[in-house]
This record gives structure tokens, C-alpha cells and sequence, in this order.
């Protein structure tokens, strides 16, 4: 069995070091060639998207019956869409070939289906939506290779889609009519803008309403400790007593702290503290080339296990709970399987939210972490030193690209609209970089070989062992998660040896934690772990609430009695530094 070691602290790379292994781009060309092609296919087409239609065609040619049978519906279908049209042009009502998705906010103008020619539009986009998936079927191919394809061509399909288009946009028509044409100039200078300081892409909001410490992330409360990796926050209470078990929130190491404590009202430590827990969190720093030699190991040992020696100094306390999202969940899993390891009990109870513990299956992520692309990311990553924040961004909004790309392609550059000032994105829009050891160990490591998840990972010489961890877990997965896919979230309840509660909440991979009480929010919930994720979903409750009730009520059980809480933040060995939200989230 191979085990992969994290280095305990970093190891500088030398300039001797070997370089990252080639990936084979074209088979039959010799070496020379073929370095020569892979570092062409590195800058042109890193993800191979265009490797990947490259072998669809092949495949339709391999199959033509199918290929033109998908044609054929294609035919049909233009041609039903054709005489539906005609018709609605003279004041029929028939229905098109193909319905309109409901969630699509690119098409939800009016004129869309009031007038024959858009409705004629319409339907040719759809057409072409449904004749890309019929002819991916058609070609066979499947794996990696299908999910790129499918990636690719979908992308092609809404890039083509006559919302992109001035003349085939009929809200920046009626905008430009109205303005006298101001609309129309107002977007081409905001092209212009995203063209020249966004490399082209859009820009997704408006922060200017927003500031770290006013309206994000101002939960009262002290930075207790610094290293050169992160800042611990402790929050002032916000009750009479407290409950003497403290809570330690570990936020993904890959954002800024504050999706955590988010704004008032809509922050999940600022619903701790009101709950009565002696709240800690994580701010980690926005690493530079200094830190381009530190690993996955070291964010461990230096991150969340300093954490929790510092909480539990300065609370007195013996245990902590632990509440961590995405891969701060990922980090905090890890932890507890070390200290199990070295036989240590401070870890009271561990909350997992929208965290991957097993990678097989990584939902539309997949398509970027198959190993050539990985290999191919880590050799420009390589050279700098760090992933640039913009570059992570980009490649999670095109998991959703018609909601964080192509709707803003209408709304800003043809109507020259401002982008929306929402929280949520202005965080999204905060991002970190990540340093280059970390980002190798953390992809090879969990996406390439699943190592957490076999027992086949080591940190300072000690083996993880995710079924030792016996603490009660509180899991959290989302239904719409596009990162984190909820059937995948489900599979840690097998993993671990304690027991086990898993909630399925409404919304995506953010929202579905940012998630207060209102009218909206819903949970599912079922006793019962065995069987599939379906099978658990069936059989499931859903409840008209917000799921953090359900983890309030179930941390109570596990936070001990209540008690005085603490008279001043931190200790003498760690007093306090600054106010929170402290220096580190405030880095560029």
C-alpha cells in the first residue's frame, strides 16, 4: 500500500529539483515533439476541452448511425420550431418543441415568448443544447474524457447564446431604445474596462458598498494569536453564560475567513456566539512567495492543531468543538485522524459543512482534476510560486456559468447595467492565493490519489486513520452544491467511526451555509445512514426551517454545562493583538 507523506514542516524546493512528469498530449509525436506540443497545449488549452471534442468527433465518426439520428431530431426539431413560430406570428399560441428551463434568468424577458422571431431564437438555442448532449451520447465516450466534452460543448452552446448578442437581445434593445442609446455606450465601455484590467471577464459586483470590519465580518471580537499563517479571532460573548465547551471555527484556507461571519444576521459565528459558545475562528493569510514552499502538512500542524492548543490556553478547557467548511473541513477531518494518532482527546465533537472527505467523485469539478490538467496547472503554478486568485475563481463560476458568467455578458456589456452589490459575491469576489506545495499536495493528494479516504495518508509520520475518529460528527451537504456535491459530502458517514448526523440543506455550495432563519431556508433529515444517498434522501424528512437549529440543538448536547463567561479575551501567554477582524483578511 502506498502512503503518502506530508512533510511535518517545509521543504524548500531546489533549483535541481526534477520537473513535474510531461503529460502525453499527442501519442504518436516523438519527445522532442511532444514537449514541444505539451507546452503549446499548456497555455492554449490547459483543461482539454479541446483534446476532449477532439475525441467525441472521433467517436461520431466511429458511430454514424447515432451521430446522424442526432442530427435528424436536430432537423426535426428546427423545423417544428420554424412552424411554431410562423404560427405564433400570426397570433396562434402553439407550444415550441422544447420547454424554456424555468431557472434560466438569461431568458426571462417576456418578449422571449410574446414575439415570434425571439421565440424563434429561443428555440434554436435549445435545439442546440439538446443536439450537443445527444451527439455526446452518440459518440460514447466516457470517463473523464465525456465530462470534459460535455463541459465544453455546453460552454460553446450558452457562449453562442443570442442573449450574448445586441440585436438578439431584446432587453438591451428596448434598454438602447429608451436611453437614446446611453445603455449601449455605458456597456461598451464597461467591455472595455473588463477587457483591460479583467483579462475579459466580467465583473460579477459592485463592492463598493461593502468594507471588511463595517458591514462583512464584524462580529465584536480580538485577535488572540498570530503565526505566519493565520490569525485566531475570539468573539466577545453575547449572553450571560456559556456552555464550557468552546467552539473552534476553521473556515477553508483557500478563501477569506469571513463567508463565516458573513454580515449581521447572516453570520454563522455571530449565531454561535448568540447561542451561548465561546466562539474562536481562523483567518488565514493571504500568502505570498514567501510561503510558496509550504505544505499541506504544515497548514495542519501550524493551522488548526495550533488552533486548538491556543483555544484550549486560553479557555481552560480540556475539549473543543470543531466547526470547519469546504476544505477547512477537509483540514479539520485530518485533525481529528492525527490526533487520534498520537493519542490526544482534545477534540470534542466535529461539523463538517460542504466538505470532501472521499474525492472519487468530485461532481463538475472533475473536469478540472484528472491528472494531466492537474499536471499541466502545477507547472505554470510551479514557476511563480502560487495560484493567483482570479485563476481559482474563474474556474469555480464556470461550474455555473449562465448564473456567474454569461448572465452578466446582457446585463452589464449590452445594458450597461452596474453589477448587483451583494455580500455574497463581494466575498466570492475577496479571494487568496494558494502556495505551490500546498496546491500539489492537496490535488495529488486528495483529487488524484484519494489518500484521506483510503487510510493512505501520513503527517509527521503518523498514519490517518479516518474510522479511529469516534467523535460525534454533525455533516452538512447542500443540494444544489456545485463544488461540493452533496451524494459525494454523504459518503464521509461511512468513513468515520463515530456517530454520525447528516443534514442535507436547501440551496448551493454558499448559500447552503449562509443560511439564517427565513422563509425560504429548508432541511432534510433522516436518523438512519445505511444505504445510498438516495435511498437516505427517500426516506428523509424535510423541514421548513433553517438547519441551524437542528446544529444548535445538537451542539448544546455536546458543549457541557453553562457557566460565567470568560471576563476578558485571551490570556497572558496570548493577549489580545487587534480587533477583529485583525490584519490578515484585510491583505491583498
Amino acid at each position: 500500500m502506498k502512503v503518502l507523506e506530508l512533510p511535518q514542516r517545509p521543504q524548500a524546493i531546489p533549483d535541481s529539483a526534477p520537473p513535474l512528469p510531461p503529460v502525453p498530449v499527442v501519442d504518436n509525436l516523438p519527445g522532442g515533439l511532444r514537449r514541444v506540443a505539451d507546452a503549446v497545449l499548456d497555455r492554449v488549452d490547459p483543461v482539454g476541452f479541446g483534446r476532449a471534442l477532439g475525441s467525441e468527433a472521433a467517436g461520431l465518426v466511429r458511430h454514424p448511425v447515432s451521430t446522424l439520428g442526432a442530427v435528424a431530431r436536430w432537423a426535426n426539431g428546427a423545423v417544428v420550431a420554424t412552424g411554431v413560430a410562423a404560427a405564433r406570428a400570426v397570433g396562434a399560441t402553439p407550444e415550441g418543441p422544447l420547454p424554456v428551463p424555468a431557472k434560466d434568468r438569461r431568458f426571462g424577458d417576456r418578449t422571449w415568448s410574446e414575439n415570434a422571431l425571439f421565440f424563434w431564437l429561443l428555440q434554436h438555442h435549445l435545439l442546440r443544447e439538446q443536439l450537443a448532449r445527444d451527439l455526446l451520447e452518440a459518440s460514447a465516450v466516457d470517463g473523464t474524457t465525456a465530462r470534459k466534452a460535455r463541459m465544453a460543448s455546453q460552454l460553446l452552446v450558452d457562449s453562442l447564446a443570442p442573449t450574448n448578442f445586441f440585436l438578439t437581445n431584446p432587453a438591451a434593445l428596448r434598454r438602447a431604445f429608451e436611453s437614446g442609446g446611453l445603455s449601449a455606450a455605458r456597456g461598451l465601455r464597461m467591455w472595455l474596462d473588463d477587457l483591460r484590467t479583467r483579462e475579459g471577464w466580467p465583473r460579477l459586483v459592485d463592492r463598493s458598498g461593502f468594507e471588511v470590519g463595517k458591514n462583512l465580518a464584524n462580529t465584536p471580537g480580538k485577535v488572540v494569536y498570530r503565526n505566519r499563517l493565520f490569525e485566531l479571532i475570539q468573539y466577545a460573548p453575547q449572553t450571560e453564560t456559556v456552555h464550557a465547551v468552546p467552539l473552534l471555527c476553521c473556515p477553508p484556507f483557500i478563501n477569506k475567513y469571513y463567508i463565516m461571519d458573513l454580515a449581521p444576521g447572516r453570520s454563522f459565528i455571530e449565531w454561535a456566539v448568540k447561542n451561548g459558545h465561546t466562539t474562536f475562528c481562523m483567518s488565514y493569510r493571504n500568502p505570498d512567495a514567501s510561503l510558496r514552499d509550504v505544505g499541506f502538512g504544515d497548514y495542519l500542524l501550524e493551522g488548526p492543531l495550533e488552533a486548538l492548543r491556543v483555544v484550549k490556553e486560553i479557555t481552560g478547557a480540556p475539549k473543543v468543538n470543531v466547526a470547519a467548511l469546504c476544505v477547512g473541513g477537509t483540514l479539520a477531518t485530518m485533525l481529528a485522524a492525527y490526533l487520534e494518532s498520537i493519542g490526544d482527546r482534545s477534540l470534542n465533537s466535529l461539523t463538517l459543512m460542504n466538505t470532501l472527505v472521499d474525492f472519487s467523485e468530485p461532481g463538475p469539478l472533475g473536469a478540472f482534476t484528472d491528472r494531466p490538467t492537474i499536471e499541466r496547472m502545477l507547472r505554470r503554478v510551479q514557476r511563480k510560486g502560487l495560484l493567483e486568485s482570479h485563476d481559482m475563481a474563474r474556474t469555480f463560476n464556470l461550474l455555473r456559468p449562465n448564473d456567474l458568467h454569461f448572465n452578466y455578458y446582457g446585463s452589464a456589456w449590452l445594458m450597461g447595467d452596474q453589477p448587483p452589490g451583494f455580500d455574497l459575491l463581494a466575498w466570492n469576489d475577496d479571494g487568496t492565493r494558494i502556495p505551490a506545495r500546498l496546491l500539489s499536495e492537496y490535488l495529488r493528494g486528495c483529487y488524484l490519489d484519494n489518500a484521506l479516504a483510503r487510510d493512505e495518508m501520513s503527517v509527521g509520520g503518523k498514519r490517518l486513520r479516518l474510522g479511529a475518529v469516534t467523535q460525534d460528527t454533525f455533516i452538512v451537504g447542500a443540494v444544489e452544491d456545485h463544488i461540493t456535491p452533496w451524494r459525494s459530502a454523504f459518503r464521509t458517514t461511512s468513513l468515520l467511526g463515530g456517530k454520525v448526523q447528516f443534514v442535507l440543506s436547501s440551496s448551493g455550495h454558499i448559500a447552503g451555509v449562509v443560511n439564517p432563519p427565513s422563509k425560504s431556508a429548508a432541511y432534510w433529515l433522516h436518523e438512519h445512514l445505511h444505504g445510498t444517498p438516495e435511498a437516505w434522501q427517500v426516506g428523509s424528512t424535510r423541514h421548513q426551517d433553517t438547519w441551524w437549529h437542528a446544529w444548535a440543538r445538537w451542539l448544546e448536547a455536546r458543549a457541557g454545562e453553562r457557566i460565567r463567561p470568560p471576563k476578558a479575551p485571551g490570556s497572558a501567554a496570548n493577549p489580545p493583538l487587534a480587533d477583529a477582524p485583525g490584519l490578515y483578511v484585510t491583505e491583498r
